[in-house]
């Protein structure tokens, strides 16, 4: 493949920034943009081997004073002859040297480009390549380290006993079918039943991962419910530890939903801060109260705020019944560095987890954070053996139904090429969720999420 160059560590200022290449020629034309201190050329350097320098521009000219260091292929992270060029962070020392690169024969990457030949050349699978980008955008220490256990293989050493076994199951079929005088052993149908039984009981157990990993890498959306001025956007901030939400004395100041992350308890939440729920006349402030039942109705959390030092009222409530049209519910008496008129164990019976919290001071906020993480527990799959995205998982559940409708085949006495049919059906899908069955559409639209330079 031809030579690409990117810059992979981003164009914001730091102290190094990184210059890749790959690709066929990549070693000569590091030799036209590099000079090494000690007089050897680049392509005659060890490998993986650390060498200072000088950076030129096309005229020769002195860009940069930096650590270069090549890998050759196959030994590389694209698998090809792959460079770099450790540069000082500036951006326009990066641009210049980037420019140097193009003069001299690279052309620019693409997104995901690096990456993507990674995958081509079998360095990398789809779930590992997928960890890629998981891997950089991960928000929290739990999606970090799914991600870097699906990049070292893991979700492919679960998928691919399944994979195997079945393929194992067509292979003898079609022996025994095209060639009948050899002594080739029929299937017997008790194995058969048994084997998709099996295949298909991992699937599902697979499946039952995709919820926890979509909370790892998206975030819990939680919607922070309550009448107004019971405190929803002074607990927004306070989770935060920043001013995001306006707030003020003034009732309803909160009209339409505001979003931010933040890490509770080892777990991302996707806050929504809502418009207090109560019978609006302001039609602005009707159409946020809806925003705000719209909110908890699509949530996986619910953080329903109540005003501890005042009795419940018909708001109140009103807010309790959109609240329990989330997943899970918790109940935060705030304001409690005031004087208290809510019980918070005689309400336990009625709303569940009740805690005590004060917004201002921060009080309580750690027994929250307990709460959450009790909420949204890792599961017993092991990291990296979860989905974490879309793709993943309607492969998955094509493969699950596919198996289901071959056990159902069998069970009612269809013929074996229908069995099998549908088993087929299935190992197609578990090798699209690697990458062992290559669709270029399905290839292109993963590395689109991809950034240049990865």
């Amino acid at each position: 493949m031809d030579a690409i160059a990117a810059v992979s560590t981003g164009h914001t200022l730091s102290a190094v920034g990184i210059l890749r290449i790959s690709g066929e020629g990549c070693f000569p034309i590091c030799d036209r943009v590099f000079r090494p201190l000690n007089g050897r050329p680049f392509s005659d350097q060890l490998p993986r081997e650390m060498v200072l320098g000088s950076l030129l521009d096309r005229d020769g000219r002195t860009i940069d004073q930096v650590l270069a260091v090549r890998f050759p292929g196959p030994r590389s992270y694209t698998g090809e002859d792959c460079a770099e060029l450790h540069c000082h962070g500036s951006p326009v020392v990066l641009d210049q040297g980037l420019r140097a690169l193009f003069a001299a024969g690279a052309r620019q990457a693409g997104r995901g480009e690096f990456t993507k030949r990674a995958f081509l050349n079998g360095c990398l699978d789809l779930t590992q390549a997928e960890a890629v980008i998981d891997l950089i955008e991960s928000e929290t220490a739990q999606a970090a380290h799914n991600a870097v256990e699906q990049l070292g293989g893991a979700l492919r050493r679960r998928v691919e006993p399944i994979y195997e076994r079945l393929l194992d199951m067509a292979s003898q079929f079609y022996a025994v079918v095209d060639y009948p005088d050899e002594d080739i052993e029929d299937m017997d149908r008790a194995d058969l039943l048994r084997t998709l039984a099996e295949a298909e009981a991992a699937l599902r157990a697979l499946l039952s991962t995709a919820d926890r990993g979509q909370i790892l890498r998206q975030g819990a959306p939680t919607a922070i419910l309550g009448r107004p001025n019971v405190g929803k956007s002074s607990l927004l901030n306070a989770l935060l530890g920043c001013e995001r939400a306006i707030v003020t004395d003034v009732a309803g100041t909160t009209r339409d939903t505001v979003e931010e992350k933040a890490v509770v308890g080892g777990v991302l939440l996707r806050l929504i801060d809502t418009a207090g729920i109560r019978d609006a006349h302001d039609a602005v402030e009707r159409l946020g109260v809806e925003r705000s039942r719209q909110a908890a109705a699509g949530a996986a959390l619910a953080l329903l705020v109540l005003d501890g030092s005042q009795p419940l009222t018909e708001e109140d409530r009103a807010a309790l019944e959109a609240a329990r049209q989330a997943d899970r519910m918790v109940a935060l008496l705030n304001k409690s560095d005031l004087p208290q008129v809510l019980d918070p164990k005689a309400l336990a019976a009625e709303l569940g987890r009740v805690i005590p919290v004060s917004a201002r001071s921060g009080a309580g906020l750690e027994e929250l954070a307990a709460a959450v993480a009790d909420l949204f527990p890792a599961g017993e799959a092991p990291a990296g053996h979860i989905l974490t995205n879309a793709r993943q998982t309607e492969a998955a559940g094509r493969a699950a139904q596919a198996l289901a409708e071959a056990r159902r085949a069998l069970s009612e006495g269809f013929t074996p090429d229908a069995v099998l049919s549908d088993t087929e059906r299935a190992v197609n899908a578990l090798g699209e969720l690697t990458g062992r069955t290559l669709r270029e559409d399905l290839t292109a639209r993963i590395f689109e999420r991809f950034c240049v330079g990865k």
